[in-house]
């Protein structure tokens, strides 16, 4: 047989590689250390589930956190597995159906962070992560595309995936220059090829091959799978080397002619499986595969092993495995409309309750009937409803933009419905940790004749004016927090992941961590810190991103009671909104107030800091529902809030 598409696919994986060692990876770091305390879900289909398996078997190496790849119909029928982790979507050409459903209900139902590599920058994939608020994109160009099995889509994000944990690894990876440095045990994978043709030629007419494997190199053996059952080469079943010894070894008994075994090996389990290959019976053909561990390297030497050895069970079979004919109930089955037969999960549960129970630690399944609790929120609702609002104070990152490390302006949506708020009179005002970047921002995309309606409570309330006046930046001595710069200055030296320190006096000290630092853990470690110096710790706050130190009566509230001065307004008619509601949170004190409401972690007290949005909307989504349910009273100056509606 002639040299097929799917050979032609494989010369071209050199030049693949050297794409892949040559891309800009700095983003992909970012986002893989900034979920380095969590549990990650990788989400793929066919070839792109081998990446997923990839990026989900490096992450568990290098940070020892359980990690899932998941197909798409995993997520679409339970999207509450993505409700805590984030989640990094894979999908080469970005046309896949089920990844764009996937993406709809990660994001609008339950996702908090989603990610998405994919090697088409104009696609329908893209344009729903354009529309989607918190999906950060990850575009790697291939130009050429791939045939019906995933192979140089795969090498390159693979490769790319690889360098991003290998370059974060504290001892850095060492990466071949090219495809010929990589290494099966101890040989090249043409060398390793040659000696498998045999054991090839003894399988295929046999129709099954059963892979057995070490646990590291999961992601190398449901790819073989994948290409072999997608394009009908050979029926093959998948068990890691233990779990094909309970029970599995039964064909080799019953079915010996029709089976031959492929292990895939590293130094962990290559004494174990040389025992049990000694215990096979001597008529079932068995190759081994012996990589060098689950390093990254070791996973990309496998992916790229097992592809060539598709083409040489493709000779054997006279088949080309890119160009299968595809039936067309084949693609009907590719096409069918998911939403159509699976519908979208319905919120469970009152809305409210389930986040405040969370924020006071009752999680499932201690969770039960707790009448205090629904009366409560009968109640707070009820007292919502009936209160006509003459102003509303928001925080800004998180409630009115995305909370990231951009320092982007609020979204084109959020814009439209402060303005309509600002131009039936209602008065706005701004509470942030930030300073004159939001000025400017809100400059921006504000009209200038709305700046004097807008009051900002800047530096968590230290600097409090309008939008059309001037930010005091004179600084002035504080010795307190002087005394806690000295203390961040000592943590920075013994290694405390800190990024940057910015000092604001007299006002504050704000904190950013490195990617993948916990703010909530590095709240501890600044507040004991300052407690072992004999400071005052009830001024730490923290965002989702940031501690920030608070000088003496630095406080967001201060911009609620100078609005209430300012403008003759009752404190009833002020209803105030953020996302970090329960202390340390820094909009702890903001959600204080009587009429108050969460986008993302509730206040702890039950009369007041709700979150009534639906649970899976957060940040920004919640902020718009709120505003989509205030109805302004047709005379203006008012609005009220329907939620029920």
């Amino acid at each position: 047989m002639s040299d097929t598409y799917y050979d032609g696919e494989l010369a071209e994986l050199g030049n693949t590689f050297f794409a892949a060692m040559s891309a800009d990876i700095e983003l992909l770091k970012l986002a893989i250390a900034s979920a380095a305390e969590s549990s990650i879900i990788g989400v793929g289909s066919g070839g792109s589930f081998t990446v997923a398996s990839l990026l989900c078997n490096l992450h568990e190496l290098y940070t020892g956190r359980v990690s899932r790849p998941s197909t798409p119909l995993e997520i679409i029928c339970n999207p509450t597995l993505a409700a805590s982790s984030p989640v990094f979507m894979i999908s080469a050409e970005g046309k896949n159906p089920d990844i764009i459903e996937v993406l709809e209900r990660a994001r609008r139902h339950s996702s908090r962070t989603v990610h998405v590599v994919t090697n088409r920058r104009s696609s329908p994939l893209m344009e729903h992560v354009k529309e989607l608020p918190e999906v950060t994109p990850h575009v790697f160009e291939l130009a050429k595309k791939d045939g019906y099995l995933a192979t140089n889509s795969l090498l390159l994000d693979a490769v790319l995936i690889a360098r991003a944990y290998g370059a974060l690894h504290s001892e850095a990876v060492q990466f071949p220059k090219s495809l010929d440095g990589l290494r099966i045990g101890g040989q090249s994978v043409q060398e390793w090829l040659t000696g498998a043709q045999d054991f090839v030629r003894q399988a295929v007419p046999r129709k099954g091959l059963i892979v057995v494997f070490s646990p590291l190199l999961r992601p190398v053996a449901a790819d073989l799978e994948s290409k072999l059952s997608e394009s009908a080469l050979l029926y093959s079943q998948l068990a890691d080397i233990r779990s094909f010894a309970h029970g599995r070894h039964l064909w080799l008994a019953e079915r010996a002619q029709d089976c031959a075994i492929l292990a895939l090996v590293e130094p962990g389990v290559e004494r174990l499986w040389a025992r049990m290959q000694e215990l096979l019976p001597s008529d079932v053909p068995v190759c081994t595969m012996p990589l060098g561990g689950g390093r990254p390297q070791d996973l990309l030497a496998g992916l790229v092993a097992q592809m060539r050895l598709v083409s040489l069970i493709a000779a054997e079979t006279g088949k080309d495995p890119a160009k299968p004919l595809v039936p067309s109930f084949g693609r009907d089955l590719y096409y069918v409309d998911l939403p159509s037969f699976i519908p979208g999960p319905e919120d469970t549960g009152r809305r409210g309750e389930q986040s405040k129970f969370e924020v006071l630690g009752a999680r499932w399944p201690s969770i039960g009937s707790n009448g205090a609790m629904s009366r409560a929120l009968a109640s707070f609702e009820s007292a919502l409803a009936l209160q006509p609002f003459r102003a509303i104070v928001f925080d800004y990152d998180g409630t009115l933009c995305s909370s990231q490390r951009k320092d982007l302006p609020p979204s084109a949506p959020i814009v439209e419905r402060v303005i309509r708020l600002l131009n039936a009179g209602i008065v706005v005002g701004v509470a942030s940790g930030r300073g004159d970047s939001i000025q400017q921002h809100l400059r921006d995309v504000l009209p200038s004749e709305v700046w004097s309606k807008v009051h900002l409570g800047l530096y968590n309330g230290g600097w409090i004016g309008l939008l059309d006046e001037e930010i005091d930046k004179a600084i002035v001595t504080n010795e307190f927090l002087s005394h806690v710069r000295r203390i961040l200055g000592r943590l920075e030296s013994l290694g405390v992941p800190i990024e940057r320190v910015r000092e604001t006096y007299p006002h504050q000290i704000s904190v950013r961590f490195k990617e993948g630092a916990n703010a909530e853990n590095m709240w501890f470690v600044i507040a004991d810190s300052l407690r072992q110096a004999g400071l005052d710790t009830s001024t730490v706050v923290r965002s989702k991103h940031s501690v920030d130190v608070l000088a003496a009566n630095v406080n967001k509230s201060h911009l609620v009671a100078n609005m209430i001065q300012a403008r003759g307004i009752d404190p009833y008619e002020i209803v105030t909104m953020g996302d970090q509601g329960a202390w340390p949170g820094n909009d702890a004190s903001l959600l204080e107030h009587r009429f108050s409401l969460s986008v993302d972690q509730p206040s702890r007290r039950l009369d007041r800091g709700w979150k009534l949005a639906p649970h899976h909307k957060r940040d920004v989504d919640a902020t718009l529902w709120y505003l989509d349910h205030a109805k302004i009273d047709p005379l203006g100056g008012s609005f009220r809030f329907a939620l029920g509606t």
